[in-house]
């Protein structure tokens, strides 16, 4: 299996997928990017050069690296067009049914020495390898958002993952300017086994009426010293996403204390999904 990862091909070109695909390009990597909508390509497209652009703007980054950077992203419709890739980092919504059937598909296209990556942010990389041909090339590499911002990248090694792939994909994280933390699998994880569950809970004291949603989140940004509220971040994250987080832990562990919030999915169901569709427990103006 090589351990030379110089081609990167990404699956998902939503708003993780094209920050993974920048973080990648800009630090002199080959990105291949693959959805299965022309939309979502042009969409991602726009939002890399969009956030280039800020950092050129903020003296973060030269406008010619900018520009190589785009350079380097190719997009795509066909999933033929990772064969080449040395690895592949699955972007995608957060369905196990979903993930096994790309799986399947990166199985039969890409190399048998590729490494095969998701960034979900819950659900078991043990299941996920052992839906695979080759388990052991099988990783977590669980991004967060936004992706060129956020220095963190939590490593989850499947029961299955080699050693070697599991060193590989930890120091490739050094040479994009990443903080690479190692997780044992589990459900959530760390980072949204903590988070998620915080963020329902205060969901929670809303449904509740034991405070306004604007007065939540000011105690925990005062008496907490959170940078952003709970609530303001579920809304950054997506209200959907925290309710596919909880139901996963709610049934990976059967604990009641991951039950997701009535107010949560009453949300969900009613479209008020945060700051991508304008309205959650706060409201945006359009991007």
């Amino acid at each position: 299996m090589t351990m030379k990862i110089q081609k990167i091909g990404v699956v998902g070109a939503g708003t993780m997928g094209s920050g993974i695909a920048q973080a990648f390009a800009v630090s002199g990597f080959d990105v291949v990017v693959r959805d299965i909508a022309q939309g979502a390509l042009d969409h991602a497209k726009s939002a890399v050069r969009r956030s280039l652009d800020r950092l050129v703007s903020k003296n973060k980054l030269e406008a010619a690296a900018a520009e190589a950077a785009l350079a380097r992203i190719r997009m795509t419709l066909a999933i033929e067009d990772f064969a080449d890739c040395d690895l592949v980092v699955e972007a995608i919504v957060e369905k196990f049914e979903v993930k096994k059937a790309i799986f399947a598909e990166l199985d039969r296209v890409c190399r048998q020495d590729a490494i095969l990556a998701s960034n979900t942010s819950s659900i078991s990389l043990t299941k996920i390898a052992a839906a695979t041909k080759i388990p052991p090339r099988v990783i977590g590499m669980h991004f967060f958002n936004p992706v060129p911002m956020m220095p963190l990248v939590e490593i989850i090694r499947a029961l299955q993952t080699s050693d070697e792939v599991a060193a590989a994909v930890t120091a490739l994280c050094g040479a994009i300017g990443k903080d690479a933390r190692v997780a044992r699998d589990s459900y959530g994880f760390v980072v949204n086994r903590v988070l998620i569950p915080m963020i329902n809970e205060a969901i929670n004291c809303v449904y509740e009426n034991i405070a306004s949603a604007e007065d939540v989140d000011a105690m925990m940004k005062l008496g907490a010293a959170h940078p952003m509220g709970p609530l303001s971040l579920g809304d950054l994250i997506g209200l959907d996403i925290v309710l596919d987080v909880m139901e996963t832990l709610y049934a990976g562990f059967n604990d009641p204390k991951f039950r997701p919030s009535p107010l949560l999915k009453q949300m969900c169901d009613a479209g008020y999904l945060g700051r991508k569709t304008g309205r959650g427990f706060f409201t945006y103006s359009a991007a």
